[in-house]
């Protein structure tokens, strides 16, 4: 499935700036839209489609809803962006080699970018932020801290960090990225058709992003 249009791949670990690194792309290059397989799921199962009624019964299950059904899933919203003669950029799927491998026999990724965040950078961005249960108040120590160390602004009561995180748990979700990740990224550089952006701001990273897709799209 390619007529002129581009399938781009965004990589990155979670909380790297995946997601306003996106915002960026889609507001300097409106050819792309945006397809965040998670979102996509969601709404599926929400409006009850043949697709999401079998994805909720897998998710019902507490199991990973399998690799043929996301790439139908894919495909059937890539469909109609190719339609429209736009470009998709794909955001959380394929996650896995074999996905990839599979995804290839439909679509063919053209262009893929791979945030490269160093983990303690996240794990530091991550653990800054406390939150007042009872209000849902989210507080965060770089850029949005409590006026009393600890403590509620409104309630003075007690701030607590969500279990997900705390360094540790932090830690451990990166890692089990990485390993998942880092062959699929082998798999794309193969092909040629991939780049790593490493560094530790967006809008640091974002100017190289910029670049290459200019001279990759014109």
């Amino acid at each position: 499935m390619r007529e002129d249009g581009h399938f781009m791949l965004i990589l990155g670990k979670p909380g790297g700036g995946k997601g306003t690194i996106s915002g960026k792309i889609l507001n300097d290059f409106p050819v792309f839209q945006h397809l965040s397989t998670g979102d996509v799921l969601r709404q599926h199962v929400r409006e009850e489609t043949a697709i999401g009624i079998e994805a909720k019964k897998h998710m019902d299950e507490g199991s990973l809803v399998p690799d043929d059904l996301m790439i139908r899933l894919v495909l059937e919203d890539a469909k109609s962006v190719v339609e429209n003669g736009k470009s998709l950029l794909l955001d959380g799927f394929p996650r896995t080699i074999d996905q990839a491998i599979a995804l290839d026999k439909s679509l063919d990724v053209d262009l893929v970018i791979n945030l490269d965040i160093p983990t303690e950078t996240i794990v530091q961005r991550v653990s800054e932020r406390w939150i007042h249960p009872a209000s849902g108040r989210v507080y965060n120590y770089s850029y949005k801290p409590p006026k009393v160390e600890g403590k509620d602004d409104e309630t003075g009561e007690p701030l607590v960090q969500r279990e997900d995180d705390k360094p540790d748990q932090v830690r451990t979700r990166m890692n089990k990225y990485d390993e998942a990740t880092k062959p699929l990224v082998g798999y794309y550089d193969k092909k040629g058709v991939a780049k790593t952006f490493a560094g530790t701001m967006s809008d640091v990273i974002y100017p190289e992003v910029k670049n290459w897709l200019d001279e990759k799209l014109h």
